[in-house]
């Protein structure tokens, strides 16, 4: 009986060592990387799809710190201005998706180096035990208003894409590298804490009811349905949305398996599944928007006007300057 379990075993051993291998890195969270490995080894037993979870600015510099001897496969998420530094870089290698054509110019790279996924609003998140659409900020000035002071917490900026973002445009929208410093300062002025990560966040925002924060208005969704957290969202005038992005890696280490998952996760189904299930907008023109979510067909956004090629050109400048001038200040 022992030698019977024994050989069944080193079957299994055998069998597993002997799978495939696909890498992605990802700052989408482990709800969505958890799903989708277990949805695509389903699909494709022969290969194991191997999940790193990372703020989008730690992929960035991961994969940038392995140019040389690349370990992952597919780039999922993070905003476009990354993957258009990435691809200046050379970090990235051209593969255009089944479904190119479905995307309009501006939502993915010219010559096929990454390409556009969900389009995710910014906005002023809250938990609704304390707070209403109507009793937050109604715009991004009004975060400060002396009412709000010490009232506001914020995911720390230097590796969240989603926070660099908001600072970038928060210095657009003041008009000016030394006006946006300045109002980046009063915004500081006004914060009691800088939070981590996201799911810290999260956890503060639940625990102490009178902070608000700025975010991405689908994870207030997400995180109200799919975990029960108590939070909604308003989203301004004028609030940026970002192009989340995908990619192959240059010199992706298994570029077949990395164009099958591209393709796999990327599908009019799974699109549909991850409007439904995490609060995605998809970027392509060729979704059934019967099959999303209402919410997503009467969400309301006024978009800021942002030249996403200048901005990524200036992000560094702008971060660098945020923190020696306003995080880092005496």
């Amino acid at each position: 009986m022992n030698r019977i379990l024994l050989l069944s075993f080193l079957a299994l051993v055998s069998a597993c060592s002997s799978r495939e291998v696909v890498v992605v890195y990802s700052p989408h969270g482990p709800d969505v990387g958890k799903d989708y490995e277990k949805m695509f080894e389903e699909a494709h037993p022969n290969i194991d799809l191997q999940w790193i979870d990372a703020s989008s600015q730690d992929v960035f510099n991961r994969v940038n710190a392995e140019q040389n001897r690349p370990a992952c496969d597919v780039w999922w998420g993070g905003p476009s201005t990354m993957f258009m530094q990435a691809t200046k870089s050379g970090l990235l290698a051209p593969y255009e998706p089944s479904w190119a054509a479905a995307v309009g110019e501006g939502f993915k790279d010219p010559d096929s180096n990454w390409y556009g996924t969900y389009d995710t609003p910014l906005a002023i998140m809250f938990n609704n035990r304390k707070y209403t659409r109507e009793t937050v900020p109604q715009n991004w000035d009004e975060l400060l208003d002396p009412a709000w002071k010490n009232k506001i917490t914020i995911r720390a900026p230097l590796k969240s894409g989603t926070m660099r973002t908001f600072i970038g445009s928060s210095i657009l929208r003041a008009g000016g590298d030394d006006e946006g410093i300045a109002w980046l300062t009063k915004l500081h002025g006004q914060t009691k804490s800088y939070m981590e990560s996201p799911q810290l966040m999260f956890d503060h925002l639940k625990r102490n009811e009178e902070l608000i924060t700025v975010w991405i208005m689908p994870d207030a969704v997400l995180q109200r349905e799919r975990n029960g957290y108590p939070f909604d969202s308003l989203i301004p005038a004028d609030a940026p949305v970002l192009t989340e992005g995908i990619a192959i890696i240059n010199g992706a280490p298994h570029r077949e398996n990395a164009e099958l998952l591209y393709e796999f996760i990327t599908t009019n189904k799974a699109l549909i599944h991850q409007a439904n299930e995490y609060a995605k907008i998809p970027t392509r023109s060729d979704i059934d928007k019967s099959k999303l979510p209402a919410w997503m067909g009467e969400q309301e956004v006024d978009a800021m006007e942002i030249d996403w090629e200048a901005f990524a050109q200036n992000e560094q400048g702008w971060i660098d300057r945020w923190k020696s001038e306003v995080y880092d200040a005496k």
